[in-house]
């Protein structure tokens, strides 16, 4: 072999290495390329990192990177700095697109039960009944007009499942058709889950002295959407429940209070209206008088509506939760502390019992706390007292935090328990806000009042029930809509 071909040889294995480099930072450059215009354009849509100009200086240093590499790469400058410089960013804009992903499935969780409702509709007959299967069932009462859809679905799937044609008998609430289904006058009724816990009430045996034959879930889509124009003032509608199965199960509202936010002049005010309070419910109520906490087994969007129509306001978004499970929080924040101002021992559990003053409270006892109204001077307007005390200390609590990270793994472990309409956009404007600045939010609090009595009233849902309901001051729910009217207009 001649010298001459020897080297030839010799400066193409030269050339080599440096052809493979080329070859990969272009892969690394696409690929990077990619990732990187695919996190600015998630940042920018869902509003991540919009304070302090972190946005932006991500966004520099994201595209820096980018054009830096390509013109390395078009020079073919630094070959071995350009693939260092390129495999590097590309595992953190994996890591920060990791992160965006994460909060946008948490915010799709939380938004996703907001699209349907579910209700246990069943057929039922007396614990000593000799009827033991559907087939043997030819007649049920029913509260047709007030509930039809529900108990249509029921009737329609129990012939389609089991070939048995139901025929119902009319009554006029589901009160009625268990006190027939008692006194021996039917065999059996139909039974919608969200009215079980009104029927505890005038009967506590109720749930032992049933036998079920046949359940169906019946699942409804449902049209709720938020209506927030303002992304700096808006209406929250907090609904507290206390019952088993998924968040999206339809039942009684026990906690009612709308969160009026102004992220301007970073305030907030809590307005509690009772659960008893006498008003008039819309939609599945239809426009007749009822307690408040009776909206909620007509769905949440109900509830939403009677505070609406009520107060003469808007609200633009809802939180629902399972309050049991949403106080578990306390423990992942390392407890509350709120002020109590009449000393009292739990109804219900003897355990707990509370002086006058500060008092530290962790899931368990909070849970206590916000119960108890029997043991309390006024009732149920100062459980929704306490109420207020515990969700203004842990909105505190929370919007201390300063961490996106920490916010975000508290609602993750919460998710079950929580659904909203707001979307993640709108609820990253409020982190966002709140990291910009480091003012704390004012958390103040009112609660409408009226005179209450028991059985001067008629429930639409219990109509033979003697309730114990409250006439709500008009003088009360004037003021609460101008403080509400004030907090959102103040600048």
């Amino acid at each position: 072999m001649t010298r001459s071909s020897h080297s030839r040889r010799n400066r193409r294995e030269s050339k080599n290495p440096k052809s493979v480099l080329t070859i990969v930072n272009s892969v690394l450059l696409v690929l990077y390329g990619v990732l990187s215009l695919y996190t600015l354009y998630t940042m920018y849509s869902y509003n991540f990192l919009a304070f302090r100009y972190v946005n932006v200086l991500l966004t520099v240093v994201l595209l820096a990177v980018l054009v830096g590499s390509l013109v390395l790469l078009l020079l073919s400058r630094a070959p071995k700095t350009t693939t260092t410089l390129l495999a590097l960013f590309s595992v953190v804009t994996c890591a920060i697109l990791f992160a965006f992903r994460s909060a946008i499935n948490l915010g799709e969780s939380l938004n996703k039960s907001t699209f349907y409702s579910e209700v246990e509709m069943s057929v039922v007959v007396p614990k000593d009944s000799s009827i033991t299967s559907i087939d043997q069932v030819t007649t049920v009462d029913a509260p047709t007009s007030s509930d039809s859809d529900n108990i249509t679905a029921l009737i329609d799937k129990v012939k389609s499942d089991k070939g048995v044609s139901l025929k119902t008998t009319e009554v006029d609430s589901y009160q009625k058709a268990y006190t027939n289904l008692m006194s021996g006058s039917s065999q059996a009724m139909i039974l919608n889950s969200a009215y079980s816990s009104l029927l505890e009430l005038q009967d506590k045996d109720f749930s032992s002295n049933l036998k079920t034959l046949y359940t169906y879930k019946v699942k409804k889509a449902t049209k709720s959407t938020a209506t927030s124009t303002d992304k700096d003032r808006f209406n929250i509608y907090v609904s507290g429940i206390d019952t088993y199965g998924s968040i999206s199960t339809v039942s009684r509202s026990d906690v009612n209070i709308i969160m009026t936010v102004n992220l301007k002049t970073h305030k907030i005010l809590l307005t509690t209206t009772p659960r008893d309070s006498y008003v008039q419910i819309p939609d599945g109520g239809n426009n007749q008088y009822d307690k408040l906490t009776h909206a909620g087994i007509y769905g949440v969007d109900t509830s939403r509506k009677t505070l609406e129509n009520l107060y003469g306001i808007t609200i633009d978004y809802y939180v629902r939760l399972n309050f049991t499970s949403f106080l578990k929080l306390i423990d992942a924040i390392g407890g509350i502390t709120v002020y109590n101002d009449q000393a009292f021992t739990s109804y219900t559990n003897k355990n707990y019992s509370f002086e006058v003053g500060n008092v530290t409270l962790d899931s368990a006892g909070a849970l206590a706390f916000v119960r108890e109204r029997y043991s309390l001077e006024n009732g149920d307007n100062d459980r929704g007292k306490n109420q207020e005390k515990v969700i203004s200390a842990i909105v505190n609590k929370l919007v201390s935090l300063n961490s996106l990270t920490k916010l975000s793994t508290i609602v993750s472990n919460l998710q079950d328990s929580i659904q909203t309409n707001m979307p993640l956009s709108d609820i990253m404007e409020i982190a966002n806000s709140q990291l910009s600045s480091n003012d704390k939010f004012t958390v103040t609090s009112q609660a409408v009042t009226g005179t209450g009595s028991t059985g001067e009233l008629t429930s639409y849902a219990m109509p033979s029930a003697s309730l114990y309901m409250m006439q709500l001051n008009q003088d009360s729910i004037d003021k609460a809509k101008a403080a509400i009217n004030a907090t959102l207009n103040a600048n």
